[in-house]
């Protein structure tokens, strides 16, 4: 039996060098997710507004199915998720725009979800463990209304929230159904913009006045969360 902490002969002190699943790699290889999908909004030129409403147009039945799809993949890189919402309200108009926009977030939300704690969960325990540990002190234990806390507030970036509610051990349904009932104030709003900001009538202003209400609202749920006691974070 060899003494208390000594290194078997032939072994590593720092441990086995990363393998190919390691949790490292995992986490490189979720940086490059997000950098490549970056680059591609970046390099892409976006159409504008006349041009997408021909597209629209043209693709009849397929043009909504290809907008969920290209709204739920840009959510995958830093795209303001606003401008995204307020777009399709210029487009579909109120109504169809909600239903399409809605469903769209939630398939984004759960793909950058299931990303990051597929890719990135061990390594980010590993080389940050005290920053997540302190995280999923609140999402945890709070998880539904922390989730729908930070999902109230509008200009919180929706696709860091996305990626680091799968860094955390926040349990899948919690995540899903507070971002179904948070994010649908927001979305609404935004829709309200981009469908009759035009006008500058009643639904622009209560589009612009629900989400300053909004962002006061997730402001207090969070501080809230954050000094419940026994749930600091």
């Amino acid at each position: 039996m060899q003494p208390r902490g000594t290194v078997p002969e032939g072994g590593d002190a720092a441990g086995p060098s990363p393998g190919p699943g390691s949790p490292v790699r995992r986490l490189v290889l979720l940086g490059a997710v997000v950098v490549a999908a970056t680059v591609v909004v970046l390099l892409v030129p976006l159409p504008d507004v006349d041009r997408l409403r021909d597209f629209v147009e043209q693709a009849g039945y397929w043009g909504p199915a290809v907008f969920v799809l290209g709204y739920a993949a840009l959510t995958l890189a830093p795209v303001p998720k606003s401008v995204l919402s307020i777009a399709a309200g210029v487009l579909f108009g109120f109504w169809t725009g909600l239903v399409l926009v809605y469903a769209a977030a939630l398939l984004g939300a759960a793909a950058g979800f299931w990303l990051g704690r597929a890719l990135g969960r061990d390594a980010v325990e590993r080389l940050t463990q005290a920053r997540v540990e302190r995280v999923d002190a609140v999402l945890s234990s709070r998880g539904f209304i922390a989730v729908v806390g930070v999902r109230l507030v509008p200009v919180l970036p929706f696709t860091v929230i996305n990626y680091s509610a799968g860094l955390t051990s926040v349990r899948w349904w919690p995540y899903f159904l507070g971002t179904m009932v948070g994010i649908l104030p927001g979305t609404a709003s935004y829709l309200a913009l981009g469908a009759f900001g035009l006008d500058l009538g009643w639904p622009a202003q209560l589009g612009i006045a629900v989400l300053g209400l909004l962002t006061l609202a997730g402001v207090i749920v969070a501080v809230r969360a954050r000094h419940t006691p026994g749930h600091h974070v």
